[in-house]
């Protein structure tokens, strides 16, 4: 028997004090030579059973081992309580703040405690067609945030919960939790993420646990003195508020903190970066620590008329440039070399062959003539260019990676060491090139707009190499005018892994991420509407939601498409749940002819056709329970 369970509601510390002699009721006498179990002991016991460690009382006439030792317990007990002195009473929390925003409708309240029950819950139950919950926590506190509600107090535990089980939620919890929400993250030290996770929204620092505003004095004292997380708030918010002071708070302890630290400090200067900044990220590519450099080379970077940027648009220039009436790669290897149509600042392709080994060299790095015909990248003729684009007047793109990478581009935050199979030269040119204002191409080729710049024909074959760092470029430095000429059309059919297509480098996800929603909607659409489902998972989930039409009626149309061909909608499982979450719940209805069982066809799965009514019941009853969620929340 084990009665530890029971032992564990009279669990108030060891015992100190000695047993009172009272043999009156015929009870085993406990005089004050009598040796006194330890509570340590009698737990000991209790966890192990009786019939694994003998308990350390000695048990009345007739009394079992597991009576005597919960006797015992209760006596230890009653000892303890006895011999507590008073303690003064610790000073009690501050008077939560006050938030203003209004309450929740009182219907809305009920959906979120229904909607954090479910999350807490040890899994699922229901019929499979049942909406999943805890998939719409996220999408009913952007709209409760988008109100101006405020959480109501009791729900406040169970919402910071939720937040620190799931870091999506973080910002929009704490957001709709307030001032309250972060009172109280202060007392229970497993909600201090609060501290900082509310950072980017917070429009002064975190107050002080008396709830009293802190002043400068008191915010140099927070910064030089307070945990790490406090620290990061505290920055975060001086930030936001005034970036020159934030910046001043941290240059004043840099030299003095942790690697580590510097890197979290560093990383948050990006939301709010500026010109202002440059001085302190050049002097931060000086770091001792390399993760240091490389994220203040990656901030410069962003900032277009940054030195940092200036130098390294310097290096791609002597790499990179345009050619006209360029002699084919066959010539370069039989004719006499030439200039004309040279470039003054470029070396011509002949000379990294006639005057370069390559047999040593990787192969990446080998000019086009010099690799094996397998090796070539699939659908470009010897010189680079495409037999689909057609004449370019004579002008291509030539390419000469650098020949070293010095200690000037290490610390501009050039990595020096390649990855697995990729060619030193190669890898470098794709850092030049990501980290040059795409702004200046336009510049070098003559006033090229992006679009006709990625048509050019590229020489000896980087053109891959090239469309990368220039697709890398554009995503960070957000150029939708870029990203919409490196996408391309969504017609050309995508590249698959472990293709050699022209198009492999391609990742039309992030692309799309630089354009306006309402553009990017469209895209994808056509891209479905030419492609099916298959390769659109990650397309959509860039996508604004709810979905955009005519984004919703393509996924419709192909779920359709996909439910007649007669397979099990396994394989559209997560498309099915993005459905879910982001079309339009005006599509129900329209949905709901596809809720019957239809026809089993010849050569269909046995049983698909159930399957796929089950996964529409289930995405049509989503759909309208998001209507309801959002009926819900709309003010009265």
């Amino acid at each position: 028997m084990r009665p530890s369970r029971l032992l564990a509601h009279h669990h108030l510390g060891p015992d100190t004090r000695p047993a009172h002699h009272d043999d009156s009721a015929g009870r085993h006498p406990l005089t004050s030579t009598t040796p006194v179990a330890s509570w340590d002991d009698l737990v000991a016991a209790a966890l192990l059973g009786t019939e694994r460690r003998t308990p350390p009382v000695a048990p009345r006439h007739g009394q079992d081992a597991p009576s005597a030792l919960l006797d015992a317990a209760a006596l230890s007990t009653v000892r303890r309580r006895a011999g507590l002195r008073p303690a003064p009473a610790r000073p009690g929390p501050g008077r939560a703040p006050e938030d203003p925003r209004p309450m929740l409708p009182v219907a809305a309240r009920g959906r979120l405690a229904t909607l954090l029950a479910d999350r807490s819950a040890p899994g699922r139950g229901g019929p499979r067609s049942a909406p999943d919950l805890a998939e719409l926590l996220p999408q009913w506190l952007v709209l409760a945030n988008h109100y101006g509600y405020r959480v109501p107090d009791a729900l406040l535990p169970a919402l910071l919960d939720a937040a620190r089980a799931r870091t999506d939620l973080r910002p929009e919890a704490l957001a709709l939790g307030g001032p309250r929400a972060l009172w109280l993250a202060r007392l229970n030290p497993d909600w201090k993420f609060a501290l900082r996770g509310a950072a980017s929204r917070a429009p002064a620092p975190v107050p002080e646990p008396s709830g009293t505003a802190a002043a400068p004095a008191g915010e140099q004292r927070l910064w030089e003195e307070g945990l790490f997380a406090e620290r990061v708030s505290l920055l975060a918010a001086a930030r936001h508020r005034d970036p020159a002071a934030g910046l001043a708070l941290l240059s004043g302890t840099w030299s003095t903190e942790r690697a580590e630290d510097r890197l979290m400090f560093l990383d948050s200067l990006r939301d709010d970066l500026s010109p202002s900044d440059e001085p302190f990220l050049e002097r931060a590519l000086s770091d001792r620590s390399r993760n240091v450099r490389a994220t203040a080379a990656e901030l410069l970077s962003a900032l277009p008329g940054s030195a940092l940027a200036a130098r390294m648009a310097e290096r791609s220039r002597a790499c990179v440039s345009l050619t006209t009436d360029e002699p084919t790669a066959e010539r370069q290897i039989t004719d006499e070399p030439t200039t004309e149509g040279r470039t003054t600042d470029q070396p011509t392709a002949e000379r990294q062959i006639t005057d370069e080994p390559t047999s040593d060299r990787p192969l990446a790095d080998r000019p086009f003539a010099a690799r094996p015909l397998a090796d070539r990248p699939t659908g470009e003729g010897p010189t680079g260019e495409r037999p689909d684009e057609g004449p370019t007047g004579g002008a291509r793109i030539t390419v000469r990676p650098p020949e070293e990478c010095d200690s000037g581009m290490q610390r501009d935050g050039i990595v020096p060491k390649p990855p697995s199979g990729r060619g030193e030269r190669s890898w470098w040119l794709g850092q030049l090139v990501e980290a040059t204002p795409l702004d200046r191409w336009s510049e070098w080729f003559g006033g090229r707009a992006p679009a006709e710049i990625v048509t050019l024909p590229v020489a000896d074959g980087w053109r891959a190499d090239l469309h990368a760092a220039w697709c890398r470029a554009a995503v960070r430095q957000r150029s939708a005018e870029w990203c919409r000429a490196l996408l391309g059309t969504p017609a050309v059919a995508p590249a698959h892994a472990g293709e050699a297509a022209p198009a492999a480098w391609r990742d039309p996800a992030k692309l799309l991420s630089a354009l306006p929603a309402r553009e990017r909607a469209e895209w994808v659409a056509e891209f479905i509407a030419s492609h099916g489902l298959s390769d659109a998972f990650r397309l959509l989930g860039v996508c604004a939601v709810p979905w955009a039409e005519p984004l919703g009626r393509a996924v419709v149309d192909a779920l359709d498409i996909a439910r007649d061909a007669g397979s099990y909608p396994w394989s559209f499982s997560g498309v099915m749940g993005l459905a879910e979450r982001c079309l339009d719940p005006a599509q129900a209805d329209r949905l709901e002819v596809l809720t019957a069982i239809p026809d089993e066809t010849e050569g269909a799965a046995p049983g698909a056709g159930g399957y796929w009514a089950e996964a529409f019941q289930r995405l049509v009853g989503t759909l309208r329970l998001r209507a309801t969620m959002r009926a819900e929340l709309e003010p009265t």
